[in-house]
């Protein structure tokens, strides 16, 4: 009986270790995951996630600094990256071919994971300057992030909707704030999950002042841009700054080339959703990243290994998506 027993137990091992090798079918020996630059969200979130996807999955996984999610969505186009991390605006753009980046290319090969977070309109300046709307922009100096990312592309369309000409420059999240600091720029307006931690830093070191819009601001801005929606940042998001600030954003959505393995895209969809309280320790802002937030994606398809997770998951994913 003991014999009988061992054996279809070894049975069972053997049957089990083959089940996950052939899981494995296809993955790569690495991946990269393409973030933004460092002192932003996505350099914390994305590099967080790889490490964890690297401990859970045994897949060797790193976070690369790029110029933000324009940039991200060509690069898992191309299949430089098979993994990124996107805004739906820009994403939107390049899917029907208006990329920035690469114009006239339509990025049909990309797919949906998971959904991330919110990613928040922000602006901050020393309270010294006075400066205290988008409206005081007029004529100042202004970092608006690296050029590519989701605030170097839409704050300026902001600034103009507003009829706001201020001197636009582009740099990473952690050099912008070190020229705030200097006094090279006046103000720094970014786009990130908050809390941003250039700004949380800042706030830390410098007596500064942070905003979205004005409701004039707001109203003029989520008519021009139907992309956006009204976003409350809490108070005492920041240490010290105990004010609301309303503001717009944009989705945030992990995506994938559509070529990567589906077991893969289902693994790393799982670890994501399944696990909210690890997530949250990478980031803040991954307090969103939840299965019912799926359907924040209106229009990419998502990846074949997300939508076996999400149906899985009780979720009815529509054709148009899959």
């Amino acid at each position: 009986m003991f014999i009988k027993t061992f054996t279809a137990a070894a049975v069972a091992a053997v049957m089990a270790t083959a089940a996950i090798a052939q899981d494995k079918t296809g993955w790569p020996q690495e991946m990269t995951i393409g973030t933004a630059s460092q002192g932003g969200t996505y350099f914390v979130y994305g590099n967080g996630f790889a490490g964890y996807i690297s401990e859970a999955l045994g897949l060797n996984a790193t976070g690369e600094v790029t110029g933000g999610p324009v940039q991200n969505v060509t690069l898992v186009q191309t299949g430089d990256h098979l993994m990124g991390l996107v805004t739906m605006g820009p994403a939107f753009d390049a899917w029907n071919g208006k990329s920035e980046l690469a114009p006239g290319l339509e990025h049909k090969d990309i797919r949906a994971l998971f959904p991330m977070y919110q990613t928040p309109f922000q602006v901050i300046a020393l309270k010294s300057s006075g400066i205290t709307s988008v409206s005081d922009l007029a004529g100042k100096r202004v970092s608006v992030g690296p050029a590519g990312g989701t605030p170097g592309t839409y704050w300026p369309q902001f600034m103009a909707a507003l009829g706001v000409e201020a001197t636009v420059s582009n740099a990473g999240a952690a050099d912008a704030a070190g020229q705030l600091t200097d006094g090279l720029i006046d103000a720094f307006a970014f786009a990130a999950g908050v809390p941003i931690s250039a700004f949380a830093e800042l706030a830390a070191q410098q007596d500064v002042v942070m905003f979205g819009f004005t409701p004039e601001e707001q109203a003029k801005v989520l008519e021009a841009f139907p992309a956006m929606a009204p976003l409350t940042i809490p108070a005492g998001t920041y240490a010290g700054h105990d004010y609301v600030q309303e503001t717009v954003a944009l989705w945030n959505f992990a995506v994938a080339h559509k070529d990567m393995p589906d077991s893969l895209a289902y693994e790393i969809t799982k670890l994501a959703l399944d696990n909210p309280d690890r997530m949250v320790q990478i980031h803040a802002a991954a307090k969103e990243t939840l299965l019912e937030n799926w359907s924040k994606n209106t229009f990419m398809p998502f990846h074949a290994g997300a939508v076996k997770y999400l149906e899985e998951k009780g979720q009815t994913v529509p054709d148009n998506l899959k």
